[in-house]
């Protein structure tokens, strides 16, 4: 097992990726915080985060690894990479929920753009992580739900586990290799764009095609989605509202760009950007009317 993580930690580093050791089987860096530093070895100088001690030196790498089987985390921020983490549906998500497959590929089709070819790595969980070259002169940090629900991303701050690695779900391993693609211009637009603020209070356009019941509980989904303004929670407001409404359209009881175009303005009101409010309507649109039940047996 050394050998096969040495290795692994060998063939990221000669990608020039800087490379730390992972906790034996786990994902959390196994370097030393600030509060247990002895301001030794490298820290003599002042304590280094795992970021600034990520290294391509195949010796110390050498070094490391014959301590014991560390996991490979790769420090995206310092190799360049940004990394978009798929996520898959964890147990007390709702059953058929869109995972972060299935959002990332709402989110290519909202841009009019095919789904980027570059390097993919299969975790433990059955996600994928989707490799990019980071933009010159642009520092991206990593995020958490900001593009879309089950999508976050690792830049500067983050890392990732590197495949080879091996935990209690599983391996990490590679599902295709070609060349690190560029991020997109698009997505970079995505991850970038200012959040918009409330300026002032939400008011729900009038429906007209729509029953009095459906129109009632979109009004009401709307504007607790306008309300959520908290970060991190935002997204997941979204979401599950659509998906609650999402029968109505199926039933025919509303038109689809009549809730499309509501819970598109309460979003950006509640802060989300417009590429975040449309890809998470339509993943949850296209999920309802996957998995409407008739009205009789609803």
């Amino acid at each position: 097992m050394n050998a096969a993580l040495l290795n692994a930690a060998l063939d990221a580093a000669e990608r020039g990726w800087p490379v730390i050791p992972l906790r034996v089987g786990g994902k959390p860096p196994a370097l030393h915080g600030e509060a247990s530093c002895a301001r030794t070895g490298p820290c003599v100088a002042g304590h280094q985060t795992w970021e600034q001690q990520a290294t391509t030196d195949p010796d110390r790498i050498k070094v490391a690894w014959a301590v014991r089987p560390f996991n490979v985390g790769i420090a995206t921020g310092p190799a360049g990479l940004l990394v978009v983490d798929l996520d898959t549906l964890k147990p007390k998500d709702e059953k058929g929920t869109p995972d972060g497959a299935e959002s990332f590929l709402a989110l290519c089709e909202r841009a009019g753009q095919p789904v980027p070819i570059t390097r993919r790595i299969r975790t433990a969980s059955g996600g994928q992580h989707l490799y990019f070259h980071a933009p010159d002169g642009v520092r991206l940090g990593s995020t958490a739900g900001t593009l879309a629900p089950k999508i976050d991303t690792r830049a500067w701050g983050g890392q990732v586990v590197a495949p080879g690695s091996i935990t209690p779900a599983g391996p990490y391993t590679v599902l295709c290799d070609p060349p690190v693609a560029k991020l997109p211009e698009w997505l970079q637009t995505d991850l970038t764009a200012p959040r918009k603020l409330p300026t002032a209070p939400f008011r729900p356009a009038p429906v007209r095609n729509a029953t009095r019941c459906a129109a009632v509980a979109l009004e009401r989904e709307a504007a607790a989605v306008a309300a959520r303004t908290a970060i991190g929670s935002r997204n997941r407001e979204l979401l599950d509202s659509v998906i609650r409404i999402g029968r109505f359209v199926a039933w025919r009881d509303i038109d689809r760009a009549e809730v499309e175009a509501a819970f598109q303005a309460a979003g950006e009101t509640a802060g989300l950007t417009a590429a975040e409010c449309r890809t998470t309507i339509t993943s949850a649109l296209n999920y309802s009317l996957r998995t409407a039940r008739p009205r009789e047996t609803a």
